[in-house]
């Protein structure tokens, strides 16, 4: 007996001018109907996969049905792949059966509900549990077994621990300080084995390192400063220019430091080295340790004063044709006279410090500027605006503007410093236009301008 739906689909079929395909469908169907021995019916629904694939022709779904139960069937147990269906073989409910035209065997696997608890984690865990093989296992356990046994019989490839710590003790004792590296050199520099160019290495040495405020007062301690000072007499030129260059570095901005140096003769020392005839890098270098002795230290400038050493640079600066020593003069004296201006302006600040009335006694005590006049420098730094260098001069309109107070009266009879005055401003004021129409910039030659300009105020 044809199912009720099976013969209304062909009575539909047949009257309705249907095709081919409704028909092959009509009676697939009824195909199913009657070779289920299962406790289902087969019902064919669309393909809710997209399309007709060549293996995947119709998808049905089984539906239980307990009163025409009249059999045992082996039941499958579907997953997330289509297998094989068997004749004697059922699904559970909610699975997925369809029909493989190319093999005509109905094929199972998991509905759409029950896929979705079938996780990704669960197939990587059935994945590897399958994937496991004894005798691979059998082999690693072996090999990991011999890697262990030849580790063990093999050398320690680390040391002993006593070992290491010795070694760590030997390396501290190579990790010197500062102070023991100013030891170790001094000790070096007295010994009679010492060659004259590891003297020198040992200075240039020194030099460095008493660039530290706290190394150039513990080189003092050490009793150094009396070695450098007996290189500023040695007859080696070079021993004479590195021993004035760290006695510069060690008093620079030091007072403790400058206090020892004055204490142990440094400035005689030096006033002597630069009155006697050397060559012109040792006297360079001697004048840098001079300034740094005198700046701001109003003691030794009384004590250099005192000694003839503004006789002495006088003599020096006439004795220099080039130039060089003469700007490192005036430099000198401007800044010990910018010293005294500017602890005579502090005091009349209404907070001071404790230390400035003893600074300014000190200073007071200093009589740069008469003894300036008295020594000629009011006609001797005019003489350095000759000079075709912008710093030279720069350095010499600065001084004479710091010296106004005591030479102001020379300046205005003074007939070669007015007419350098007069040229110097032509020109800078030509150097200006120059430079504005260059599109350069401008702002050290309006300086100078400046600069000549405040001059020839304070002269009319």
């Amino acid at each position: 007996m044809f199912p009720v739906p099976v013969i209304m689909r062909l009575i539909f079929c047949y009257f309705g001018g249907a095709t081919l395909s409704c028909l092959f469908l009509v009676l697939l169907q009824l195909h199913c109907s009657l070779s289920q021995k299962s406790e289902g019916a087969l019902t064919v629904v669309e393909n809710t996969e997209g399309g007709r694939g060549v293996d995947e022709e119709e998808v049905v779904t089984v539906d239980n049905d307990d009163d025409d139960d009249d059999g045992v069937f082996e039941v499958v147990q579907p997953n997330e792949q289509w297998q094989t269906l068997k004749p004697d073989q059922a699904v559970p409910a909610g699975s997925h059966v369809r029909l493989n035209l190319q093999t005509g065997e109905r094929e199972v696997r998991l509905g759409e509900e029950q896929l979705k608890y079938w996780t990704q984690q669960h197939r990587e865990e059935e994945k590897s549990r399958s994937s496991i093989d004894p005798d691979e296992l059998k082999r690693a356990m072996k090999k990991l077994k011999e890697d262990q046994s030849s580790q063990d019989s093999a050398p320690s490839r680390f040391r002993p621990l006593d070992e290491l710590k010795k070694e760590m003790a030997d390396l501290d004792l190579l990790v010197e300080t500062d102070v023991q590296i100013m030891r170790r050199l001094l000790d070096q520099f007295n010994s009679s084995n010492s060659t004259m160019e590891q003297r020198l290495s040992i200075l240039q040495e020194l030099e460095y390192l008493v660039h530290q405020v706290d190394n150039a007062q513990t080189l003092c301690v050490m009793g150094g400063l009396s070695f450098i000072l007996q290189g500023l007499n040695s007859s080696d030129v070079r021993f004479q220019e590195n021993s004035a260059l760290v006695l510069g570095s060690a008093v620079a901005s030091n007072p403790v430091v400058q206090v020892q140096a004055v204490e142990g003769g440094a400035l005689q020392t030096l006033l002597t080295t630069l009155a006697t005839t050397q060559p012109l890098n040792v006297k360079k270098k001697v004048l840098f340790a001079l300034a740094c002795l005198l700046r701001h230290f109003p003691y030794a400038q009384r004590h250099f004063l005192s000694h003839g050493g503004l006789q002495i640079l006088s003599e020096l600066f006439r004795a220099d044709a080039g130039g060089i020593l003469r700007t490192r003069i005036v430099t000198m004296l401007y800044d010990m006279i910018s010293e005294k201006e500017l602890i005579s302006q502090a005091g009349l600040d209404p907070v001071q410090d404790p230390a400035h009335a003893e600074r300014l006694r000190q200073y007071s005590q200093v009589s740069l500027q008469e003894e300036l006049m008295e020594e000629g420098w009011c006609s001797l730094v005019p003489q350095l605006l000759q000079s075709t260098e912008h710093d030279y001069r720069e350095k010499a309109l600065r001084a004479l503007l710091a010296m106004t107070p005591v030479c102001l009266d020379q300046y205005r009879s003074d007939g070669a410093l007015l007419g350098s005055l007069l040229t110097l401003r032509l020109q800078y004021s030509e150097l200006i236009q120059s430079e504005m129409i260059l599109g350069e910039e401008t702002s050290y030659f309006t300086e100078m301008v400046e600069l000549i300009d405040s001059l020839q105020v304070k002269v009319k």
